[in-house]
C-alpha cells in the first residue's frame, strides 16, 4: 500500500514545493496577525519549516509522508495545508480503505490541534464539522480523480487495442485480397496453358500438316508462351508483395461481354463450343456478378479441354437484372461412370464452388446420361 510511486516529473515537484511553501506562509500570518507574539510561534516555525520540507516526499510515499504531516497538524496550524494536500494525494493514488484511514487521522489530528490552539471567533464544535466536512471532499475529489484516471486509462488501452486489432484485420485483408487476386491470375493462366496444351497436341499428331498450318500454330504456341509467362510473373510478384495492387493484380476484370471472345478461343484452340446467350442488359451486370459468371464459364471450358477433349461443349447463359444469372455448361465424357472429373483452375470444384456462394449464389454439378454437367445460378439484383 505505501510502495513507491511512479517517479514524478520535476514541475509537478516544483509546484508543490511552492504551493505549500506559499500556503504555510499564509497560514502562519493568518494566524499571527493581531495576536501577541509568544513562545507558539517558535512551534510553528518549526513546524512550517519541517512540513515545507517533507511536503515533496508526498509524490513518492503519500502515505507515509501524509502520517508525518497529520503528527505535525496536530501540533500547529501551519502543517494544515501539507496535510490536506497529503491526504487528496492518498485518496487519488491508494486504495479507498487507506484512504479513508488516512482522512480519519487527519481529522483526529485537528480534532486534537483545536483543544489546545482556539480558533477565535468559532466554537469548537462548528470548527470540527467544518474539518470534517473538508476532510470529506478531499476523499471525494480523491475518489473521482483516481476514477477518472482509471477509466482515462482503460479508454487508451481500448484504443491501443483496437488500433493493434484494426492493423490485424487490415493485415487479414490484404492476405484475403491477394489470396483472390492470385486465384484469379491462376485461373487465368490453367486456361491459357490447356489452349496451349491443344495447340501443341495438334501439332504433335498431325506433322502432315501445311507448312502454313504448323507455322500458324507454332506462333499461336510462342505468343500463348510469352503470355503465360508474363502473367505467372505477375503472380509470383503478386504474392511476394505486402501491398497487392486493386483489382486483378492491374488487369481489366472480366465481364459478360467478353464471353464471346472467351469461347472464340476454346473454338479455335478446336474445341467445338455451343453458346446460347439470353441475358438482358448485360453491360449493366455488378462485377462481382459478371467476374463470378465469367469464371465458371472459364473452368468449365478449360476441364472440358483436359477431360474430354474433342467433345463438344453446351454453354448457356441467362437472365438479367431481378432474375438472376443462370449459368450451365455441358460436355460429353469420354468415359461413362467415373465421376465428375478433376478440377484444374483454382482451387478445383470446391474452390469455384466457394467463389459462387461468395457471390450469393449456388453451383451444382452432376454426371448423368454420359455428360457432365455444371450448373450456377447467381443473384442479380434488380
Amino acid at each position: 500500500m505505501n510502495s513507491i510511486s511512479p517517479r514524478p516529473r520535476p514541475a509537478a515537484v516544483a509546484v508543490l514545493i511552492g504551493a505549500s511553501g506559499l500556503l504555510i506562509a499564509g497560514t502562519m500570518l493568518g494566524w499571527w496577525i493581531g495576536r501577541p507574539i509568544g513562545p507558539l510561534l517558535a512551534l510553528d516555525v518549526a513546524a512550517g519549516a519541517l512540513s515545507w520540507l517533507v511536503a515533496p516526499l508526498m509524490l513518492w510515499r503519500p502515505v507515509a509522508a501524509t502520517a508525518v504531516l497529520t503528527v505535525l497538524a496536530a501540533l500547529s496550524p501551519a502543517a494544515t495545508p501539507p496535510a490536506t494536500m497529503g491526504t487528496l494525494q492518498v485518496a487519488r493514488r491508494r486504495r479507498a480503505p487507506v484512504a479513508i484511514a488516512v482522512v480519519g487521522c487527519g481529522v483526529a489530528a485537528h480534532a486534537v490541534q483545536g483543544l489546545w490552539r482556539a480558533n477565535g471567533g468559532l466554537s469548537y464544535g462548528w470548527w470540527l464539522a467544518l474539518v470534517t466536512i473538508g476532510f470529506g471532499a478531499l476523499l471525494g475529489w480523491g475518489a473521482w480523480a483516481r476514477a477518472r484516471e482509471a477509466l482515462i486509462c482503460s479508454l487508451r488501452e481500448r484504443a491501443r487495442r483496437a488500433e493493434a486489432e484494426q492493423g490485424r484485420r487490415v493485415a487479414e485483408a490484404r492476405m484475403l485480397e491477394r489470396r483472390k487476386i492470385a486465384r484469379e491470375m491462376h485461373d487465368v493462366l490453367a486456361h491459357r496453358l490447356s489452349l496451349l496444351a491443344t495447340f501443341a497436341g495438334a501439332m504433335e499428331y498431325r506433322p502432315d500438316s501445311s507448312p502454313e498450318q504448323l507455322s500458324r500454330a507454332a506462333g499461336v504456341v510462342r505468343d500463348g508462351v510469352h503470355q503465360a509467362l508474363d502473367e505467372l510473373r505477375e503472380v509470383i510478384s503478386l504474392l511476394r508483395d505486402d501491398d497487392p495492387p486493386d483489382g486483378d493484380g492491374g488487369r481489366p476484370q472480366p465481364v459478360l461481354a467478353d464471353v464471346p471472345r472467351l469461347v472464340e478461343e476454346s473454338r479455335e484452340a478446336g474445341t467445338e463450343v455451343l453458346l446460347s446467350e439470353a441475358v438482358d442488359e448485360p453491360a449493366e451486370a455488378p462485377p462481382s456478378v459478371a467476374r463470378t459468371a465469367y469464371r465458371v464459364i472459364q473452368e468449365g471450358l478449360t476441364n472440358a479441354r483436359k477431360h474430354a477433349a474433342g467433345q463438344p461443349v453446351r454453354v448457356a447463359l441467362r437472365g438479367g437484372p431481378g432474375a438472376g444469372l443462370e449459368i450451365d455448361v455441358r460436355n460429353a465424357l469420354l468415359l461413362r461412370d467415373t465421376g465428375p472429373p478433376g478440377w484444374s483452375g483454382g482451387a478445383g470444384l470446391v474452390g469455384l464452388t466457394e467463389r459462387v456462394h461468395l457471390a450469393g449464389g449456388r453451383l451444382d454439378h452432376e454426371t448423368a446420361g454420359g455428360e457432365f454437367r455444371l450448373h450456377a445460378s447467381i443473384p442479380w439484383p434488380a
